[in-house]
């Protein structure tokens, strides 16, 4: 063996133990109470050893919108979180990854680039139904759709029979499709965000939009038979139709994010543009019912959705949480953000790192990915769970100092993190590009 980390706690996937890890070529070969080696890795007493966390929803926005973040910075800022693998969503770059010429485009941008591994989505929008067989044989993970205008405009959006024909495509291919599911008709017809007000945004994203669409989507993965799955879950009044869902055979998963488990809307100070997301992040007893869905098994894993923008673009200059781009920037703060939550709630560090890596990397069927056992990459990370910090949006490695945490004290630092038995540190980067 190459070397062995030993520590007093380890999350496997039967649980948390003490003892020895040995990695040989990259891979993890062993999981032992004691293992002898050449080269020893000491935990201290107040570390604990994950795998490495695998976030399948994180916006690169490279190329065409570097400004925003893009490779280098997005995996600098993943590892520093305990990231280890991440899938990169097809929109906000230009050319958006809707074709393989674009895919390529895509991965020579990141070849080299990547501070951890990194695979792709692909997007399904009105007119490209027959690329969609060319990118499953590229290797992509699956394909991302909106139901609503997506706030790009070389991103379009399905409509409900463009989306009965792209499942029925993916169908015969066994893919997967992802559907940032609100209803248009419901949101054009509510209020529309305007002003300084938390209230007003949350108000013209009303949860019932979330539940139509999901209800679409559950439908027609009924009729077609074709898995799908429905990403950043803001609202827990569609959990019930999920959990019945399932019991009826309907191939359909679900995930939420840090921000609408760690964050509520009565807390949102006015013109704090920083916190607009869509859907939006909800108040505080929806947030208990999300955490409910969690533990009963209704929702199944926790990435970021990490969506930044350049500091301007959030418009701090009028707080008008009507014109300010929306999504939040958390790569790096998924992990801390998520475990000072389920501390508080009683939620063992054993359910998060489920929920934040073995469940995202069976999403995407990443099998060497995402649990602590002999076969795996060695992708992991040493957290240390009882420290705190307050957050600082200068000093994170996301490309724009733009953080709804800033100023947040959370528990739990990640202090050292592994990519395929390498440590991290910045200074080179040795990430892969993954095919599925």
């Amino acid at each position: 063996m190459e070397f062995i980390i030993r520590a007093s706690r380890i999350i496997t996937p039967d649980g948390e133990r003490s003892g020895a890890v040995g990695i040989e070529d990259g891979v993890i070969v062993a999981v032992e109470a004691e293992l002898d080696g050449p080269v020893f890795v000491d935990l201290a007493d107040d570390e604990v050893l994950l795998p490495g966390l695998v976030d399948t929803h994180v916006h690169v926005n490279d190329p065409g919108r570097t400004e925003w973040e893009g490779f280098e910075t997005a995996t600098r800022a993943a590892a520093a979180g305990g990231v280890t693998t991440i899938v990169d969503m097809p929109l906000n770059s230009i050319p958006p990854t809707v074709d393989v010429p674009a895919l390529d485009i895509k991965k020579a941008t990141a070849f080299g680039h990547t501070h951890v591994d990194v695979g792709f989505w692909a997007g399904a929008v009105p007119g490209n139904l027959a690329e969609l067989p060319a990118l499953h044989a590229a290797g992509v993970f699956g394909f991302k759709c909106f139901l609503l205008d997506s706030g790009v405009e070389e991103f379009g959006h399905l409509s409900t029979s463009q989306l009965a024909e792209a499942l029925a495509t993916l169908r015969d291919l066994d893919a997967l499709m992802i559907v940032h599911a609100e209803d248009p008709d419901l949101i054009e017809h509510a209020p529309a965000p305007h002003g300084r007000a938390y209230g007003d945004f949350l108000a013209s994203r009303p949860r019932d939009a979330e539940q139509r669409a999901i209800a679409t989507v559950i439908e027609l993965s009924r009729r077609t038979g074709t898995r799908v799955h429905v990403v950043h879950l803001s609202s827990a009044d569609a959990l019930p139709m999920i959990a019945a869902a399932r019991r009826d055979g309907v191939p359909i998963t679900v995930e939420t994010c840090p921000h609408y488990l760690t964050l509520t809307a009565e807390e949102v100070p006015e013109g704090a543009t920083q916190f607009k997301c869509c859907p939006p992040i909800r108040e505080a007893a929806n947030q208990d019912l999300l955490w409910q869905g969690l533990a009963d098994g209704v929702i199944d894993c926790v990435v970021s959705d990490h969506s930044p923008c350049t500091a301007d673009l959030k418009r701090f200059d009028t707080g008008d949480f009507g014109v300010a781009w929306g999504g939040i920037a958390g790569l790096q703060l998924g992990l801390p953000a998520v475990w000072t939550q389920a501390r508080r709630r009683g939620v063992p560090l054993t359910d998060v790192v489920r929920w934040m890596s073995s469940a995202p990397a069976a999403l995407v069927g990443l099998a060497r990915k995402g649990a602590i056992e002999p076969g795996r990459d060695a992708d992991l990370c040493v957290l240390a769970p009882t420290e705190e910090f307050t957050v600082d949006a200068e000093k994170l490695f996301h490309r724009n100092p733009v953080s709804a945490y800033h100023g947040r004290t959370l528990t739990g630092v990640v202090r050292r993190t592994w990519l395929r038995g390498r440590e991290v540190t910045g200074e080179a980067a040795h990430g892969k590009l993954l095919e599925r």
